[in-house]
């Protein structure tokens, strides 16, 4: 179709041919290159590190002593996360005999331990099996006997949900806390462990991210080495276009020869999702950033707002259920949060309000919004500040190296304005879903253009988000598929037949809401519906409404109209 609309990088059009030069032409950091990668030509960055241990090698070698991961108690800094990790590293070699692609399965709660022990399966070539920290015990045991671990590591918490569960049998479980701690008491003071050596390919499998699908069940999206070296060098040319757009406009920069405070953003995002993920594999070591961690337990707005002030945070990193409970919190006026200069967000859309609310709370805030997910490590279209104000609902341009067009159900790519579904191609996109090459082939093609089931349309290049994959749910960031719901519902012995669709929420922008058909004679009410659906579900799966029908509406075909 000679009018199909696709959208590309535009953001070197901007700078004067010195600047694009220095940062895009021949041996330049960004230069550009076609490569083929896994069978299909890519664009990928020719000056980049080959594998994730080299990243966090660099990021010593740059800043040692940089304070890394922080808490109440205390800093570690760069130097002592790569010696931890070693050390942990070590410990797992040793008692378990994790090797190149071993699976190490985490569960825990955010922490540095969390983080160190996950370097220590990166840096072994092992993979990292991040399980979903709010699942419950049959939902773990599906999650650990889909990636086989060869060892599983947890918080006391999450580890009593598989207290005498089969799928432990022969598996070895380690305290993710004292495992840590051993690991660092065995290296005398003074000395560095042996880091360890083993071969590691760009293309190997570095990560496991846990993202359900239509078919109820989690999918485990498979990311690269490749494919997070990437995204942190997206993450940095992006930094540096702004950095040259800004001196060339004749922004104020830092006063003198002296350095800019180092940054730091708040470990709020789970790290078994992408954006937590990214936080410390990527965007800690890559930019230096002090990651901050929060208090065990639920989020709480109090505690961000406190930790803002006291660490001077540089970056908010959430979703928009969190932003707004954070502007209303009684503490948003009393605490000092000038040193916030970005907001942004990337789990679910901002409305147009919030943008406003924020920069009129926030003055000199940059707000941003973008199109990613876990299968493209959360690489594909960027907005933000007046972008985002001028065009209410857009998700931005192509990042760079990215290419984005809508799509017809026949794969036909749209023109501008039509309604479609958003195919992403760049180095980003995952190697598919693990040990699963039939969803993988349904959304990955020959040429690495992944199908996003997500709809939207393509206009004056930028990219406009219509709907969220059909029937998801997207409740406060957390994607929720309505048949995994309506399985459970229907296998109560008094449920007849159930449908599940989303509600809207002024706070959490949608709630789960059950339409539920008793059984002929049978007697059931809400707070058993739910109770039923919290036995194996997490509990932002549980309907918060639950409505009885005597029928459901249903096609000539046997689907249930939802609309209806």
């Amino acid at each position: 179709m000679s009018d199909a609309a696709r959208l590309r990088w535009v953001g070197a059009d901007a700078l004067d041919d010195a600047s694009r030069a220095a940062l895009l032409g021949p041996g330049a950091p960004f230069e550009m290159v076609e490569e083929e990668v896994l069978g299909a030509p890519v664009t990928v960055f020719a000056q980049r590190p080959l594998h994730l241990r080299a990243v966090l090698d660099g990021a010593v070698e740059r800043q040692p002593d940089l304070p890394f991961l922080v808490t109440d108690a205390r800093a570690r800094t760069f130097a002592e996360v790569r010696r931890a990790a070693d050390a942990v590293a070590a410990l797992l070699a040793e008692r378990h005999g994790v090797e190149p692609g071993d699976r190490v399965a985490i569960v825990a709660a955010n922490c540095p331990e969390y983080v160190i022990a996950a370097w220590a399966a990166i840096r072994l070539g092992a993979v990292i099996s991040g399980l979903n920290g709010w699942w419950t015990g049959p939902e773990l045991e599906y999650g650990i006997t889909l990636s086989g671990p060869t060892v599983l590591l947890g918080d006391e918490r999450r580890l009593t949900r598989l207290a005498g569960s089969p799928v432990l049998e022969g598996l070895p479980v380690e305290p993710l806390g004292p495992l840590v701690a051993a690991a660092e008491a065995a290296v005398a003071p003074g000395t560095e462990p042996a880091a360890p050596d083993a071969p590691i390919g760009e293309d190997d499998p570095a990560v496991i991210l846990f993202t359900s699908g239509t078919t109820g069940r989690p999918k485990g999206a498979t990311l690269s080495h490749r494919n997070l070296i990437h995204f942190g060098l997206v993450s940095t040319l992006n930094g540096a276009v702004g950095a040259m757009l800004a001196a060339a406009a004749g922004a104020p920069g830092p006063a003198g020869p002296t350095p800019p405070p180092q940054g730091a953003t708040l470990a709020a995002s789970p790290m078994f999702h992408v954006s937590g993920l990214l936080a410390f594999l990527m965007s800690g070591p890559v930019f230096g950033l002090r990651l901050v961690f929060l208090p065990p337990g639920r989020w709480d707005e109090g505690e961000h707002l406190r930790l803002t002030e006291l660490h001077r945070v540089s970056t908010w990193s959430g979703v928009p259920t969190q932003f707004w409970r954070l502007l209303a919190h009684p503490d948003f006026e009393r605490r000092d949060l000038r040193s916030v200069r970005t907001v942004g967000s990337g789990g679910a859309p901002y409305p147009a309000e919030l943008v406003r609310t924020l920069r009129r709370a926030m003055p000199g805030v940059t707000v941003s919004d973008g199109f990613g997910m876990s299968e493209t490590a959360g690489l594909g279209t960027l907005a933000s500040g007046d972008l985002m104000e001028a065009h209410p609902g857009t998700v931005g341009r192509a990042q760079p190296t990215c290419e984005v067009e809508v799509r017809d159900p026949l794969g036909t790519p749209l023109p501008e304005g039509e309604v479609g579904e958003i195919c992403l191609r760049n180095a980003s996109v995952f190697l598919g879903y693990w040990e699963n090459p039939e969803a993988t082939a349904a959304v990955l093609d020959e040429d690495r253009w992944y199908r996003s089931g997500d709809y939207g349309r393509i206009e004056d290049g930028l990219l406009f988000l219509e709907s969220r994959r059909r029937d998801m749910i997207l409740r406060g960031g957390e994607n929720i598929y309505p048949i995994e719901v309506e399985h459970r519902l229907v296998e109560h012995r008094d449920i007849a037949d159930a449908a599940v669709v989303g509600v809207p929420h002024p706070v959490l922008g949608q709630e789960v809401k059950a339409f539920v058909v008793p059984r002929p004679g049978a007697k059931v009410a809400a707070a058993d519906v739910q109770r039923w659906v919290a036995e194996t579900l997490a509990a932002f799966k549980v309907p918060a409404h639950v409505e009885f029908r005597t029928d459901l509406p249903y096609t000539d075909t046997g689907k249930v109209l939802k609309q209806r």
